[in-house]
């Protein structure tokens, strides 16, 4: 079985799991735009496609599954998403999976304005959203927003532009800087079909979470894994901790079933009083989900074995899939975890975590090797140690 992933940029990491996952079996392909992705290091094939707008990208892509007999394509990239979701039937004839939510559902997920819309006629919390700045002004002059104001591009990804306005010169050279950027970036090809380019959004008061919605391929949820962000860089989770916070679990299961995406769905959301307010929604792989790999969520086997039509709910679905469940964490993890920090030279860091997991329970390794499944532990990555 070969595995091709798309824009697959920094994401080294994804290639390295479908790469665990095939084995022997077969390959695993990457394509990007161009020839600085590092992940081009680690796949088994690599080539550079022409650009996501390109109108001979997806004929592009066609011809390249069908030659290299490409079993599986997964994008990495919000943009990419929607033009594959809508050319998915085109990859089936050719005997191709296009592991991609429905078009409906990537137009949300990749509109901020599409998302807060959705959320709030589905009954969710969400910030309060504007599309215009006069209509901002108006509701703080009324009292009913304050300051600060997060503006944002209404569509990008990669905290391209975020920024948080704390008076009226702010929001408005923030407004303009945001064009700005949109301007001058691939922002500008789907922004394109809009004026209104940005969006602003009241700043939420509490602790921020990165979410996991796993879907099999049928859009049914299987699991929701939760990441309690304890650091952030370029707009993607440096440092979390895999916590079991029910009303947040339950909130996001409804999300799922209601969404039926197929595969992972990475969801933002904010704790303000106990209560969830959900921010963004991302229907692919983020920049978290290795937080919830290392936890014991393995997606990239469960997606081949779903494609494979091979999946059978029985006690041997803990050797690929589902996943952490009170923050528990198997000896066979905190041992990889171990040896690649000892690859990246950080030999006194990977030493000193694992000996915290086991003096926090008193177990020795070969007991914690044995009993893999049965321990809870705070799992902690900082993610910029492991993966490159």
């Amino acid at each position: 079985m070969n595995v091709m992933l798309t824009s697959v940029g920094r994401r080294a990491y994804m290639v390295k799991y479908f790469k665990e996952v095939l084995g022997n079996s077969g390959k695993v392909f990457v394509c990007n735009s161009d020839d600085k992705s590092i992940a081009f290091k680690y796949a088994d094939e690599k080539v550079i496609s022409p650009l996501i707008y390109d109108e001979h990208y997806i004929p592009f892509l066609l011809d390249y599954c069908k030659n290299n007999k490409i079993d599986i394509l997964i994008s990495l990239f919000d943009i990419d998403l929607l033009m594959l979701a809508k050319n998915k039937q085109k990859f089936a004839e050719i005997g191709t999976t296009v592991v991609v939510s429905d078009e409906s559902i990537v137009s949300v997920c990749n509109d901020k304005w599409k998302t807060y819309e959705f959320l709030r006629d589905n009954g969710f919390n969400a910030p309060k959203s504007y599309l215009d700045i006069n209509s901002v002004m108006k509701q703080i002059n009324d009292g009913k927003l304050k300051y600060p104001i997060v503006v944002k591009p209404r569509y990008g990804c990669g905290s391209i532009s975020v920024a948080i306005a704390y008076d009226e010169d702010d929001l408005r050279y923030l407004t303009k800087k945001a064009n700005e950027d949109i301007d001058n970036s691939y922002l500008k090809y789907e922004s394109a079909i809009t004026n209104d380019k940005v969006i602003y959004q009241e700043c939420l008061d509490g602790q921020e979470y990165g979410v996991d919605i796993i879907n099999d391929l049928s859009g049914e949820t299987q699991n929701v894994i939760i990441r309690k962000k304890i650091a952030m860089r370029s707009g993607e989770t440096d440092i979390a901790e895999l916590v079991d916070e029910p009303e947040i679990k339950s909130t996001l299961n409804r999300l799922g079933k209601i969404t039926k995406h197929i595969g992972n769905m990475d969801v933002d959301v904010f704790s303000v009083n106990g209560v969830p307010y959900i921010l963004e929604m991302n229907a692919r792989f983020g920049g978290g989900y290795p937080f919830s790999h290392m936890g014991g969520c393995n997606l990239p086997a469960a997606i081949v074995k779903w494609v494979q039509k091979m999946l059978i709910y029985s006690a041997s679905i803990d050797d690929f899939m589902l996943l952490p469940h009170n923050l528990t964490i198997s000896g066979e993890l905190l041992l990889v975890e171990m040896q690649k920090m000892q690859e990246a030279q950080d030999d006194c860091f990977a030493l000193s975590k694992l000996e915290w997991y086991l003096q926090q329970y008193e177990l020795s390794f070969e007991a914690l090797l044995k009993h893999k499944h049965q321990h809870h532990v705070i799992h902690q990555l900082h993610t910029s140690k492991i993966f490159e």
